[in-house]
């Protein structure tokens, strides 16, 4: 009769536990992926552009005219 009882409560704690072991596991996987984005720029993996890029596409777009272009393509080389 006793051991009856235990049975059932047992059981029931062994559930909570096995929410428990749920949680923090998927706490501990948060963490891990939290980390890893943020060591990886946090989703910004987008490569700068350099200085002679920009000034080509400003060139490309007709912002500068090509004496500038020329001169400021000099001053970045």
């Amino acid at each position: 009769m006793q051991s009856g009882m235990m049975d059932g409560y047992g059981s029931g704690m062994m559930g909570y536990g096995i929410l428990w072991l749920l949680f923090w596991i998927l706490v501990i996987i948060g963490l891990v992926l939290l980390i890893r984005y943020l060591w990886q720029g946090g989703g910004a993996r987008r490569e700068e552009e350099s200085a002679l890029e920009i000034l080509k596409k400003k060139y490309a777009r007709g912002e500068i005219s090509k004496e500038e272009f020329e001169e400021k393509k000099k001053d970045l080389l």
